[in-house]
């Protein structure tokens, strides 16, 4: 009788201490996901109205599908092609926002695959860019958005302002590196576009 008691609170314990778990286990991923993804996190929540559970069931897919994925190094002669290539992309956007919003979109689809993201649909490359570059992401969201005309000038050129700072991280070799090449308003040739075209902008308007 004894043994039965015994075995019987040894029963209630664990389940108690596994019900303590998995609730820690939840709160503890929700904190997780939330320092992980940033604005991300939120983003996901407005998508599915609010509902926490949903929106990090969605995020905690994109971890489990892409949280192994190791991002592939670029050579150094890679990397400077890539940067001239934005630069070049920078200095267009004078005379032709919308064309140079869609090559900064094509090139960071293209420099996300390089770095070993998948690249066939762009909610796949981006859920897998989520989950390792999520403090940059949104940039290549907005020029994403951009570059389907979604956007007057104003737009096409904050787009390319946030866009930049994914180019850096994508591109960098390590963090340091990043850190190293991302003056925020600053394009290859060492001149400040943005500036100019806020000019640019006031002067086609009528």
């Amino acid at each position: 009788m004894l043994s039965i008691v015994i075995i019987a609170v040894i029963v209630i314990m664990a389940v108690a201490v596994l019900t303590v778990g998995r609730g820690r286990i939840r709160d503890g991923g929700g904190r997780g996901l939330k320092h992980r993804f940033g604005t991300e996190y939120d983003r996901a929540l407005a998508d599915h109205d609010g509902d926490t559970k949903a929106a990090e069931r969605e995020l905690g897919e994109r971890v489990k599908q892409h949280g192994s994925l190791q991002e592939q190094p670029l050579s150094r002669e890679v990397r400077a092609q890539y940067r001239a290539q934005w630069a070049d992309i920078q200095d267009q956007f004078v005379e032709s926002p919308q064309k140079a919003v869609t090559a900064a979109d094509a090139l960071l689809a293209g420099l996300a695959k390089d770095r070993g993201f998948p690249g066939e649909q762009f909610g796949e490359q981006f859920a897998a860019l989520s989950v390792h570059h999520a403090a940059h992401v949104q940039g290549y969201r907005g020029v994403h958005t951009a570059a389907r005309g979604q956007g007057d000038t104003e737009e096409m050129r904050e787009a390319m302002v946030g866009a930049r700072s994914f180019f850096e991280a994508l591109v960098a070799e390590q963090a340091t590196d990043f850190d190293r090449h991302s003056p925020p308003s600053l394009n290859g040739t060492g001149h400040a576009p943005w500036a100019l075209n806020r000019r640019h902008t006031k002067g086609r308007s009528t």
